[in-house]
């Protein structure tokens, strides 16, 4: 079976489920196992894929997303091209487990599916109520990008895995997966802490001091107390079976915040 994957997510799910062999392709963006994606054949950015270098691979599965705005141009692209497709769009922890299951199902390895969506359900404690913390909950602001702040809402898995370490996300009763926030919209919403996971940004790139140095927050508790911490994104953002390290990081960052 020969596939394409247009997302890092997807191409880390076929790693989890042992089916790495299976990629002719990849998006610009894919990284991980870096020893499943050296040398194969890049078909572009996640948001700006080159459909036909996807059909000159000739593939028997495309794994497409809709996780992003700008995904679904990608689709309809693939759909006029007549490329046998999938597009997730998960957008609970739930969710991401069922695409594990589904991912595994098309390519023919259901057992092993069951497997990685079973041990991340337990690791995360996808069906169960989120563990209540003592005391209050630590607002927690996620960061997908700086300027403007873009953060996620009550329809991201980000928001349930913050929920889940036993934090808050101050945008959690948003029915968006995610939106921009002014300067005077963070200050309202008053964050115990920040959370740096520049999407697309190498972690190292990512620069706390810039957080720390904006003057409409110098007197914000977060800012006064040098409560900015970096978490790549690879971790959190991306809804694949790698969510477990981003929730352990978020789990220390609360901890932390408690001590």
């Amino acid at each position: 079976m020969r596939v394409v994957s247009l997302t890092c997510s997807n191409t880390e799910i076929l790693a989890a489920l042992g089916c790495a062999g299976l990629l002719v392709g990849v998006d610009d963006h894919s990284d991980w196992p870096p020893e499943a994606v050296a040398g194969l054949p890049r078909v572009g950015p996640d948001l700006d894929v080159d459909v036909a270098r996807v059909a000159a691979l000739a593939p028997d599965l495309v794994l497409a997303s809709l996780t992003v705005p700008g995904h679904e141009r990608v689709v309809e692209a693939l759909d006029r091209a007549g490329l046998p497709y999938v597009a997730p769009e998960p957008t609970s922890l739930a969710d991401v487990a069922r695409d594990v299951r589904w991912i595994a199902g098309l390519v023919g390895v259901p057992e092993r599916g069951e497997e990685v969506a079973a041990e991340m359900e337990r690791a995360l404690g996808i069906g169960e109520p989120a563990p209540a913390p003592p005391g209050r909950r630590a607002r927690l602001l996620l960061q997908w990008w700086p300027k403007p702040v873009i953060a996620p809402g009550r329809l991201s898995w980000a928001s349930e895995l913050i929920a889940r370490a036993g934090g808050e996300n101050p945008l959690a009763g948003e029915e968006v997966k995610s939106r921009p926030l002014t300067d005077q919209e963070v200050r309202e919403l008053a964050p115990d802490a920040m959370v740096l996971s520049w999407c697309g940004v190498a972690p190292e790139k990512v620069r706390p001091d810039v957080v720390l140095a904006n003057p409409a927050w110098q007197d914000l508790d977060f800012v006064r107390r040098c409560r900015v911490y970096r978490v790549p994104e690879a971790l959190v953002g991306r809804p694949s079976p790698r969510l477990v390290e981003g929730f352990r990081a978020l789990r220390e960052i609360v901890a932390g915040l408690a001590g």
